[in-house]
This record gives C-alpha cells, sequence and structure tokens, in this order.
C-alpha cells in the first residue's frame, strides 16, 4: 500500500535505545528521507524527537509531515494517544487523489 517504516537507528544493543547511534544509521536515514522527499506526493509520519530533527530535510512544498511523540510505553501518554497518526495519513492521502490505506 506504499508504507515504508524506517526508524532512524537500525540496529542496537539489547535494552540499550540508540546503541548503535554512532555507527552510520542517520547517514543512512538521512539520505533515504532527502531521495523521498525530492519524489513529492509522500505522507512522512516523525514519532519523536529523533525523527522530529529530520523534519527539516522535508521538501514540505510537495510532501505532507505528520508529527507526534514517539509511541513507545516511556513516551506514549505524553501526546501520542489521541493524536490520530493514521486517520491524518488517510486525510492526506485523500487530499492528494490517493487511496486510504487499510491500516
Amino acid at each position: 500500500q506504499g508504507v515504508m517504516l524506517l526508524n532512524t537507528v537500525l540496529t542496537v544493543e539489547e535494552h540499550k535505545a540508540n546503541s548503535h547511534k554512532n555507527l552510520g544509521w542517520l547517514d543512512f536515514t538521512l539520505e533515504v528521507i532527502k531521495a523521498l522527499s525530492n519524489r513529492g506526493g509522500i505522507v512522512f509520519v516523525l514519532w519523536g524527537a529523533n525523527a522530529i530533527s529530520y523534519k527539516k530535510y522535508i521538501n514540505s512544498q510537495t510532501i505532507h509531515i505528520i508529527t507526534s511523540p514517539h509511541p513507545s510505553p516511556l513516551s506514549a501518554y505524553q501526546g501520542f494517544f489521541g493524536s490520530k497518526p493514521f486517520s491524518k495519513v488517510n486525510a492526506c492521502l485523500e487530499h492528494m487523489n490517493k487511496s486510504p490505506i487499510k491500516w
């Protein structure tokens, strides 16, 4: 359905968040975001401060951007619950005359 899920850091040591942050994943994530940003017609959903920090690299003229706190147990109650990211994505897709996603 055209959904890509991507963490800013793709590997970690068990129970150690961001333990592989300095192994090149941030550069990889940045390049993926830049490449997708140039395509247009995409909805980016940025969850949490790490993801939201990449917002400045997204071409917001042709891309829809939705942000909220991360859905992890550590921050879900700080604004993720009730943020309705999936219905917001579908609203953006419909605005672009695209089919909504069956989440």
